[in-house]
């Protein structure tokens, strides 16, 4: 009789650090079935939407109609179990900045002071800033066109962000570009947008990968919508992120729309969340308008990645509350849905949870922090302005390869090698070798 062969516990069950795994269940009889498993989904949500959009189609017209119950009462801010008082107001006053800074572009815009369009963050603000927040200094970003706040949270000034959009010969670009296409990899640890959706998640793997060969273990966090993240990019970045263990923090922003496609008839998963059972990574859904939730799961992701286990997935819905950019006038959302999320206006919230609910700081002292804000905002709006634009003859610069230009230094420490030994002679493994 053949002897049995012995499968090793660990091969049977493999648990994150979550809680999430994979088991068997118990069969009728009581008994594991191995060819099974479950997996469930952290989900820190005081509310689940019941909802839906469908398309209607009447004669030549189309139009979108929201099916469901939008009278729910807007849900409480979930405390949380992290941060403290202080760093609850430093979050509320990075949204409110986020918020303001975006009005004053609205109107540089229609002053016809910017170069380009201008893409909104509106109802997003908690996403962006309390994401931000829960990253180091040693830790790197890669902001999307919405992520305007983590900018901020990130050390960039309102002015550096106005004078981008303006084409400033003193924003960060030189005059060179608009929008949002910049960053700081000196400083500031932030990966400038790539204007291709999905392609700065392999780039921002890669950005972890390069920390691990210097010996270092970091959280690295970027952004992807709910329509990009249907591209290939978008899963070919996660999947190497999750075979090699790196310290991606990905967050899902599902703010219901991709341009002008709902979410209801671009994929057919529930949660957006539940993609990450196929990459074999933790997948975790918040409330994108609780900025309490964003971050404690932001801080845990964050935590998790400079363990060295890996990428996390975290799906944040919310509403885009303007169009794609400021030349869609978002007609085709039915207006309904417009007026449930402004109900969950995320810094309205959080204004109400500080003063109201926690009473860490009176009306008054609220007011006081929003007129500190409004002359920040000001002298920074005024500063862009007021600069110059860049001289014709600069546009030459930057062009070609400069002294230095390609000359790049690790950031963490030398690259690590690996003495081994080969046909009895010594040797060192490439400091690539990935796992």
């Amino acid at each position: 009789m053949a002897k049995k062969k012995k499968t090793h516990p660990k091969a049977a069950m493999r648990a994150g650090s979550n809680g999430r795994g994979q088991r068997p269940p118990a069969s009728p009889a009581g008994k594991a079935t191995p060819a099974q498993r479950t997996y469930t989904i952290l989900d820190y949500r005081l509310e689940k939407l019941s909802f839906a959009l469908r398309q209607v189609r009447a004669g030549d017209e189309v139009r979108y109609e929201v099916t469901g119950d939008l009278s729910a009462p807007v849900p409480p801010i979930r405390e949380s179990k992290y941060l403290s008082k202080q760093q609850y107001i430093e979050i509320y006053r990075w949204m409110l900045l986020n918020r303001k800074m975006e009005t004053a572009l609205e109107n540089l815009y229609k002053q016809g002071k910017v170069v380009g369009g201008v893409y909104f963050g509106l109802g997003q603000e908690a996403c962006s800033c309390a994401s931000a927040y829960a990253l180091r200094k040693e830790d790197w970003l890669g902001p999307m066109i919405r992520n305007q706040g983590s900018l901020l949270v990130r050390g960039f000034s309102a002015r550096d962000i106005m004078m981008q959009y303006m084409a400033k010969a003193g924003s960060p670009t030189k005059g060179r570009d608009a929008s949002s296409h910049f960053g700081d990899i000196e400083k500031r640890n932030v990966v400038a947008p790539i204007s291709t959706l999905g392609d700065l998640i392999p780039v921002l793997a890669g950005v972890a990968l390069g920390a691990r060969l210097q010996g270092r273990n970091i959280a690295v966090m970027t952004y992807i919508g709910d329509g990009g993240q249907s591209t290939g990019v978008t899963y070919e970045g996660l999947n190497f992120a999750a075979v090699q263990d790196l310290g991606l923090v990905l967050f899902v922003e599902n703010n219901l729309w991709g341009y002008s496609t709902p979410a209801d008839m671009q994929f057919r998963v529930k949660d957006l969340a539940e993609r990450a059972i196929a990459y074999g990574i933790p997948g975790v859904i918040v409330d994108g308008t609780d900025a309490c939730q964003v971050y404690d799961a932001a801080y845990e992701a964050c935590e998790r990645a400079r363990r060295g286990q890996g990428p996390t997935l975290i799906e944040a819905k919310m509403m885009r509350m303007k169009g794609h950019a400021i030349h869609d006038a978002a007609e085709y959302v039915p207006r309904p849905l417009f007026e449930y999320w402004k109900k969950r206006d995320c810094i309205a919230r959080f204004e109400n949870y500080l003063v109201n609910v926690k009473k860490w700081f009176s009306a008054e002292e609220n007011r006081k922090l929003i007129e500190d804000v409004d002359r920040e905002l000001e002298a920074d709006r005024d500063f862009a302005v007021a600069s110059p634009m860049p001289v014709p003859e600069s546009a030459a610069g930057g062009v070609y390869c400069e002294a230095g230009c390609h000359e790049i230094k690790p950031k963490y420490g030398m690259p690590r090698a690996r003495a081994g030994t080969a046909a009895g002679l010594k040797r060192t493994d490439a400091a690539v070798h990935l796992k």
